[in-house]
């Protein structure tokens, strides 16, 4: 398995996020959430490849791959290095993907 790496956007994103569906809809629904963006983590280590490089083609970023959240609209992006995943977003479908990827902090 592959280590992951968050970096600060893709921590905060989490924390956030986590915050956003407790406050929405309970405790359950915010460990709903956080157990499922782990567990997509956890996958990306195992099959790192398996993530789609589509949103990286749209948006223009070379070897950027995203991979979805089951059951949740929201997915990680990632780069995938010669010893670890780095782990740059986590974001919602509803978001304007195009603007939050582009800029240094994603290169």
């Amino acid at each position: 398995m592959t280590s992951t790496r968050l970096r600060p956007l893709a921590e905060d994103d989490l924390v956030e996020r986590t915050l956003r569906y407790r406050q929405e809809g309970g405790d359950e629904l915010g460990a709903r959430f956080f157990d499922a963006a782990i567990a997509a983590l956890d996958a990306i280590g195992r099959m790192p490849g398996a993530g789609s490089p589509r949103a990286g083609e749209l948006c223009e970023i070379p070897g950027l791959r995203m991979r979805r959240i089951i059951g949740i609209p929201c997915s990680w992006f990632y780069f995938i290095t010669v010893d670890h995943i780095d782990v740059v977003r986590l974001l919602a479908d509803a978001q304007d993907l195009p603007a939050l990827l582009s800029g240094p902090e994603h290169e």
